[in-house]
């Protein structure tokens, strides 16, 4: 019998951190598959989704924010905005959501071996981007130097900003070719790195597209900013990567409420290539 792809498992919330504090709250729920055969089956790749939900509320499609390295737990950083991610914030630890996935592609980390990686992320953007940072460190000895440029509002508005923090200041992970280069729109005490949009940092550091892979991810505006200037820079259309973040309703190019021309989002993306991403039109 063919398995329903609707059909939702059951997962337990095993921990949860707040990540920001500002108007825009984020937390990072890490959560485990009760079903062990569905857990098993459930093999993520970098940049790829899942449907949480809550029984009587709905459901809403998340990137996933851990790397397939991680064998323990699943994360998801879900941003308080509707009706179901509203709910899934009042959550506690040792609660059930619901849980269907993995969608969508992936970006194919396969192909980038000894490749420079640069990721570029604002605000919430940075959760598909923490995938890719995760399994670049994990196999580090597989690529060659990873730089995490990052910038958001506030500091209030950092996600993941203590772990940035430790791999900044972090002598070893230097020494491997990792930097970190943090931002925040406006200024505030105290604060002694870069401020400003995080196309205009791009801009200021100038990383090299020599051997390398540019993927950005965050609102759209700064998307659309970040890779003219990789352009600008001399990135190739296929050095360059992002998201779309369509609105995903069945997570299996059914329903056709996140369709892009002729692509869905939900199995055709999220993950694009400017080369491949340049030609689809326009959304109305």
């Amino acid at each position: 019998m063919t398995e329903n792809p609707y059909l939702p498992r059951r997962a337990k919330i095993e921990s949860i951190k707040q990540e920001t504090t500002g108007e825009r709250i984020i937390k990072t729920f890490a959560v485990v598959i009760e079903d062990q055969a569905y857990r098993e089956r459930f093999q993520h790749k970098p940049g790829q989704c899942a449907m949480l939900g809550i029984n009587g509320v709905g459901e809403s499609m998340i990137s996933i924010a851990s790397s397939p390295t991680n064998k323990e737990f699943l994360n998801f950083s879900v941003m308080k905005l509707g009706k179901v991610t509203s709910a899934i914030h009042e959550l506690e630890a040792g609660d059930l959501i619901t849980i269907r996935g993995p969608y969508g592609n992936n970006f194919p980390l396969d192909e980038w071996y000894q490749k420079n990686i640069i990721t570029i992320g604002g605000g919430i953007g940075q959760a598909p981007l923490r995938s890719i940072i995760q399994y670049v460190l994990d196999k580090k000895g597989e690529f060659g130097g990873l730089d995490i440029i990052y910038g958001a509002r506030t500091t209030a508005d950092l996600c993941y900003r203590e772990d940035h923090f430790q791999t900044e200041q972090s002598v070893f992970w230097q020494r491997r070719n990792v930097r970190v280069h943090l931002s925040i729109d406006v200024p505030e005490a105290g604060w002694d790195r870069f401020v400003g949009v995080v196309p205009d940092n791009l801009l200021r550091l100038k990383p090299s597209p020599e051997n390398a892979i540019a993927i950005t991810c965050g609102p759209p505006v700064m998307i659309k900013f970040v890779i003219k200037n990789l352009l600008a820079l001399g990135f190739k259309d296929e050095q360059i990567y992002t998201t779309l973040e369509n609105r995903m309703k069945c997570g299996i190019g059914k329903c056709g409420r996140c369709n892009v021309g002729s692509f869905y989002v939900c199995k055709d993306g999220p993950v694009f290539s400017y080369a491949r991403l340049k030609n689809l039109p326009e959304k109305g």
